[in-house]
């Protein structure tokens, strides 16, 4: 009977001996899942804190006297952060318009942010801009860069502090082929981030830019997938669809992008369409409004304007 008492508690302590490896192993897995996890949001976090700690350039009207020309600017070193500070906590005499794109945005063509139709578009309407650009972006496309999606781009710009009352996306052309299903998904995962961090913003979509007036059948549905999901996501967004009304301006030597002259033309036709749907410049005032233009790839490094 000890005998086989023995051997019976061998094999319980076989058992045990066989089951804490595994137990061991299965805590190591998690562990090493949980480190792994733990590590991706820290470079998640990192690489946005970069982004908004690029370095940037803040550009300040310096009105001539006695003229009616336009001003020149004059620039000053800073940081994105900084810059939308100076919105945040500014006099609040101008509304504060936010843009996020792709090449257009970045100033792609004329190879000059300050030149980009965002930045002109933001002088017209005399408001308050952060302007994000960043070439091969798109709703699904991270771009070369990998600063994107469009929705990390808009993660990126203090929508909730900057309160702003509109916020135009610019985007389409760098997804073009990818399934129509997803296309709609993160055209729609945008727009419901903007009404979440700016509730009460309006929302401007600038869709698909294309070598050709038609655009080719791919380009077409891209389009189309933009503006079915963006409208579905919030039926009063206002729609800039440069394919559909066949926009034609300067174009740089590519065919693809615009000139500085082209970047002018964009700024004004997108104003005229915001203007039809109530949105309206500000009034002149003494206090010249900021533009904080963070750019990458266009003649200068990464840079933010105001």
């Amino acid at each position: 009977m000890p005998f086989v008492a023995n051997r019976g508690g061998g094999r319980r302590h076989f058992a045990v001996t066989q089951r804490r490896p595994r137990r061991i192993a299965a805590v190591a897995a998690v562990l090493v899942a949980c480190s792994v996890a733990l590590s991706l949001w820290i470079v998640v976090q990192v690489r946005d804190a970069r982004s908004r700690a690029v370095s940037s350039v803040l550009l300040i009207p310096r009105h001539p006297q006695g003229h009616t020309t336009r001003p020149a600017m004059i620039s000053f070193a800073t940081t994105l952060a900084a810059c939308e500070a100076r919105i945040e906590h500014g006099p609040h005499t101008a509304p504060t318009v936010a843009i996020v794109g792709a090449s257009y945005t970045a100033g792609i063509g004329p190879d000059n942010p300050e030149q980009s139709w965002a930045v002109a578009l933001a002088r017209q309407l005399r408001w308050n801009a952060v302007i994000y650009g960043v070439p091969g972006v798109g709703y699904v496309r991270t771009g070369a860069t990998r600063r994107g999606p469009i929705a990390r781009m808009l993660s990126q710009e203090s929508l909730r502090a900057l309160d702003p009352a509109l916020v135009i996306v610019q985007a389409g052309h760098d997804d073009i082929g990818l399934p129509a299903w997803l296309e709609r998904r993160r055209v729609a995962a945008a727009v419901h981030l903007i009404h979440t961090a700016a509730p009460t913003a309006r929302i401007a979509l600038l869709t698909t830019f294309a070598i050709s007036l038609d655009g080719s059948p791919a380009l077409r549905q891209t389009d189309a997938d933009i503006v079915s999901a963006g409208t579905a996501a919030d039926p009063d967004a206002i729609i800039m669809d440069p394919l559909a009304g066949r926009w034609t301006f300067a174009r740089a030597g590519d065919g693809l992008h615009p000139t500085a002259a082209g970047d002018a033309w964009i700024a004004r036709t997108a104003a005229a369409i915001l203007l039809a749907h109530g949105v309206r410049p500000a009034p002149v005032t003494a206090a010249a409004p900021v533009i904080c233009d963070v750019s990458v790839g266009a003649g200068k490094p990464v840079s933010a304007t105001a």
